[in-house]
């Protein structure tokens, strides 16, 4: 029996985030397919995902991600000083507070409830989100130029937070443009394809 259930749907960035955290531990994990607003998901807000763990029934990705790391892998994602340690909080902080509403509202959403929903393409949402998606990836290309930004501490909790919500925006035709543009993020992201976590976690959608 694996040592982890994992409850989420397939394709959410967040269930992705703690499959990474799990490959980096080496425990092993079952991901059970739950629609977020399902009666089977035990979220008390509809969001996803729900880990079963030692006998815990534990919510929100950062609480979960932090667990893993702690209980089950020595602390390896997590810089050893506190200095160190604030950056890459701070990086979780903007990765899930600003990157990935804008992302995923912007541009992620409407491509995925096109392609797999069929729905009509929401081009107005997309254009209204395209300025801020361009400052943001600016932004982010400026931060690792100048002194690495995250990707200074080497691989963290920071890197397994920000790569699958890149990602997602890289998946989408305008979000894929936006990024071969910034050189520093691109090399980032190919660094982080080269883990056995990453690659073992790959979406449906990249094959």
């Amino acid at each position: 029996m694996p040592d982890v259930r994992i409850f989420g749907t397939v394709i959410s960035t967040y269930t992705r985030i703690v499959q990474i955290a799990y490959e980096e531990s080496g425990l092993s994990h079952e991901t059970i397919a739950t629609a977020a607003q399902s009666p089977q998901n035990r979220h008390p807000f509809g969001k996803v995902p729900v880990v079963e763990i030692d006998g815990l029934e534990l919510i929100e990705s950062v609480a979960i991600a932090q667990y893993i790391d702690n209980a089950h892998n020595s602390a390896a994602l997590q810089p050893s000083t506190s200095a160190a340690r604030a950056v890459m909080d701070k990086w979780i902080a903007v990765a899930n507070s600003y990157l990935f509403p804008l992302f995923e509202n912007g541009l992620v959403m409407p491509w995925i409830m096109h392609r797999l929903s069929g729905f009509p393409l929401d081009q107005d949402r997309i254009e209204r989100a395209l300025p801020q998606i361009s400052r943001a990836l600016g932004f982010l290309e400026a931060e690792i130029a100048k002194d690495g930004a995250w990707t200074a501490q080497e691989f963290t909790l920071a890197d397994v937070f920000l790569y699958p919500i890149v990602r997602g925006l890289q998946l989408t035709p305008q979000g894929k443009v936006g990024i071969e543009q910034c050189d520093a993020l691109c090399e980032w992201m190919h660094s982080c394809e080269k883990r056995h976590s990453i690659a073992a976690t790959r979406w449906e959608i990249e094959n």
